[in-house]
């Protein structure tokens, strides 16, 4: 059975919308809601885990994503 790693030794993803949300397909904004953004250049960190870095991944052109502090 495989280990699963305790949510505190994940990694934080600190993820800014820097492109705006007029004129999106329903499935980006989505995705943008699903990160928890709402405006341009807001930040919000986010676990490391394969569900958001689906949804990062659609949005890649959209946002800019570090390793948060």
């Amino acid at each position: 059975m495989p280990k699963v790693k305790a949510a505190s030794s994940r990694k934080t993803l600190a993820v800014t919308l820097i492109r705006s949300l007029n004129k999106r397909k329903a499935n980006q904004l989505a995705n943008v809601r699903g990160l928890g953004l709402r405006r341009i250049h807001q930040t919000v960190q986010v676990q490391d885990t394969p569900e958001n870095l689906g949804m990062i991944n659609q949005i890649s052109f959209m946002v800019k994503v570090e390793e948060a502090k």
